[in-house]
């Protein structure tokens, strides 16, 4: 197997040869093997463990397991303790799903801050076969059934053309020692279910399931390489548009397509979506109406779908201080500052004549029913959601829409336009320039 893997490092993952590596290591015979494979070529590697203290004094032994084999084969190691169940009960995730979250943030976290260029994971050809038939029996797209990436972001998995065979014939040759997990055997986990009662059914049926399941596998990989130079083609067309909150849709051009479900599918489904005729009935809802997940938000406005993520107001309203000289805020950071003439004005720029104004300021979302007397119109009093409507301004655009007040009159709608009661005129002794970036 080394020479194999040493063959599959040179020809599909050179990069690492000269890459600082970071080995996840749990103590069992995938990251064991894994370990012992990468010193014996000579990756730079050093090794991290996890203890989810989850299994007691099970849990200890597998920390002490990983110090020793770091000290028997010369490694640097790095620990970390996590309070699992304490973690899972404060997010409302499975205990499986909290400790997923806890290792892969932590890795990430260690890698940047040591400067890691790669974190390395044992998964093999079995765990991808068993992450294959978990997204087939819940119900996925073409890209649930590509399998686990070889790389994805930092992550490496060098392992992922071997079988748990090879693995465990590797070890056995050179009497390797590593920890089990009991946890393991529990078939309570969909996947420990498929592990030890499904797949090897389907070995017997087919001795030959994990080569099939690799070629299956590229397949749909080239598959999902067409789909998605198609939908980058649909980027440089104009289908779809990024904008400041995510992206848009132009609803003409996706219900030209021969099967448009398929399309927004494709777009939408690393975004929550699950409803999907809902999403679908959008294209030809009345403008105004939406679909969510638990993360975005799908809007119908007039000609697009827009796709925004779903934010907490964490500030309904904020005060600006006379001291204040700058503020930050949900679309910007606003500066304050004297100044002693009017230079560049611009829409993200304007200049108040300091009397005119009393402090504190406020600054808020607009509200129906808020009027302004934008600037150059003469004193004219208009609706701010008549100028936002003939501003022609989206439903994103219009939620993000804020006020700067003195008192309850509305000084500037911010980024847009001031309000002509607080210009700077001759008989201005005392200029304030606000300014968002």
């Amino acid at each position: 197997m080394i020479n194999n893997f040493q063959n599959h490092i040179n020809s599909k993952l050179s990069f690492l040869k000269n890459s600082k590596l970071l080995l996840a290591i749990s103590g069992g015979i995938d990251s064991v093997v894994l370990a012992h494979l990468c010193h014996s070529i000579g990756l730079n590697i050093a090794l991290a463990h996890c203890n989810f203290n989850l299994r007691g004094k099970e849990s200890d032994d597998d920390e002490d397991f990983v110090l020793q084999l770091a000290e028997d084969l010369d490694l640097e190691v790095f620990i970390e303790s996590f309070d699992t169940k304490a973690y899972a009960k404060d997010h409302k995730l499975s205990i499986q799903m909290a400790a997923r979250q806890l290792r892969y943030n932590w890795f990430k976290t260690l890698a940047e801050q040591l400067q890691f260029d790669y974190v390395l994971t044992a998964h093999h050809a079995d765990d991808n076969l068993e992450t294959f038939l978990i997204n087939f029996t819940r119900g996925t797209g073409l890209e649930g059934l590509t399998g686990i990436p070889e790389v994805n972001d930092v992550f490496v998995r060098p392992l992922l053309p071997f079988s748990r065979a090879d693995i465990e014939v590797y070890a056995k040759a050179r009497k390797l020692k590593w920890v089990e997990d009991r946890s393991n055997n529990s078939t309570k986990y969909l996947r420990n279910k498929l592990r030890h009662d499904v797949i090897p059914i389907l070995k017997q049926i087919n001795p030959s399931l994990l080569d099939g399941f690799q070629k299956t596998i590229s397949h749909l990989q080239g598959s999902s390489d067409i789909v998605d130079d198609s939908i980058e083609a649909l980027f440089k067309n104009g289908i779809m548009k990024l904008t400041p909150t995510g992206f848009k849709l132009q609803i003409s051009e996706i219900q030209k397509f021969y099967n448009p479900k398929a399309y927004l599918y494709r777009f939408l489904n690393t975004y929550g979506f699950t409803e999907w005729d809902d999403v679908v009935n959008l294209l030809q809802a009345q403008s105004g109406k939406w679909v969510q997940s638990s993360t975005h938000r799908l809007i119908k406005d007039r000609d697009f779908l827009l796709l925004s993520e779903i934010l907490e107001d964490e500030h309904a309203s904020m005060t600006v201080l006379e001291t204040d000289k700058k503020l930050e805020t949900p679309i910007g950071t606003l500066f304050f500052d004297e100044a002693d003439a009017m230079l560049n004005t611009d829409k993200n720029t304007i200049y108040i004549d300091k009397s005119t104004i009393t402090f504190p300021l406020t600054l808020r979302k607009w509200e129906d029913g808020d009027v302004f007397y934008p600037l150059g119109m003469q004193g004219k009093k208009k609706k701010v959601s008549k100028y936002l409507k003939d501003e022609k301004q989206s439903l994103l655009e219009k939620e993000q829409t804020w006020l700067l007040c003195s008192e309850n009159n509305i000084v500037w709608i911010l980024g847009k336009r001031a309000d002509e009661r607080f210009k700077v005129t001759e008989k201005t002794k005392h200029i304030l320039k606000v300014e968002l970036k």
